[in-house]
């Protein structure tokens, strides 16, 4: 299991996740707390695993964040504050986005763990 910060915790599946891409405005307006904020209040949330995050100079960002239901995950993008964050970055922080909810059926890591733990058709 990977002790970088940068990566979600490795949890089995099955599980779910957001893939949130999108290219943002010129500018922070205000996205940077707001970001932080958000990052805080979904750690805090029943059936919350987990989330990364990389965006580069030209505005384009990937974050993927886990969870452990599709509950847990309406339950999220319905969050009150959230909604408000929502709201905000149609106006102000984003000129497209794109969201895709998936389950996670198969994940691994590597090097040096186990590539395909027992039970896995490696064909797939």
């Amino acid at each position: 299991m990977s002790s970088d910060p940068a990566f979600a915790p490795a949890r089995k599946p099955p599980y779910y996740v957001v893939i949130f891409t999108s290219r943002r405005t010129p500018g922070d307006n205000g996205y940077g707390a707001m970001a932080e904020r958000m990052a805080r209040l979904a750690a805090a949330q029943p059936g919350y695993l987990g989330f990364e995050a990389v965006r580069n100079a030209e505005g384009f960002g990937v974050t993927l964040s886990y969870w452990e239901s599709p509950e847990a995950v309406r339950a999220w993008k319905d969050h009150a504050e959230h909604q408000i964050a929502q709201e905000t970055g149609l106006k102000r922080w984003y000129e497209h986005y794109e969201v895709r909810v998936a389950r996670v059926e198969r994940a691994y890591s590597g090097p040096g763990e186990q590539r395909h733990p027992t039970g896995w058709d490696v064909a797939t």
